[in-house]
């Protein structure tokens, strides 16, 4: 397959205009693109497996965090954890609960704050989509060496300390 058609329609469009005009940068835009369309590809991907299960990424998270609690955690720990707010994790938890993943409980100390934990259903979810889940990222780097993995890691490294987003943080 060439790189164009790896590239979404959008991204081929602004690569034929920079070219031309002949952009100095033109090979720079394109390994972007090239990165932006395999990070689309994988999360198409994800969404699809997960989907099989009903489930978002987001849920994905909880049931992945819970997995490891057997006392559960509090909706706050959740959110914090999974770096969401305190409205998504309601609605996160409320599909969840409807599904029958997860069960809310009164804190035995606290009556007023509530604990969350997965249901047997829940557990073994979250146990095979680990598994499966873990066992398919491994499958797309599974082709590269021990040394191109460190490299590519590197690579992606310098280009995340470039975005305006890791610079701002760091201020």
């Amino acid at each position: 397959m060439s790189v164009n058609h790896m590239l979404e329609v959008k991204y081929n469009a602004m690569l034929a205009k920079a070219e031309n005009q002949r952009h100095p940068n033109l090979e720079n835009l394109r390994v972007c693109f090239e990165v932006l369309a395999l990070a689309a590809a994988i999360n198409r991907d994800c969404a699809f497996r997960l989907g099989k299960y009903e489930l978002s990424e987001g849920k994905f998270v909880l049931l992945f965090l819970l997995r490891e609690q057997p006392n559960g955690l509090s909706p706050h720990d959740l959110a914090e954890q999974a770096g969401v707010s305190r409205a998504t994790i309601t609605g996160l938890l409320d599909g969840l609960e409807q599904s029958g993943f997860l069960a809310r409980y009164a804190n035995t100390e606290d009556r007023r704050k509530l604990i969350v934990r997965l249901t047997k259903q829940g557990w073994t979810v979250a146990q095979t989509l680990f598994n499966e889940h873990t066992q398919w990222i491994s499958t797309l780097l599974s082709d590269f060496s021990s040394d191109e993995r460190q490299i590519l890691s590197k690579l992606l490294r310098k280009i995340w300390f470039k975005t305006d987003s890791v610079r701002s943080s760091q201020v």
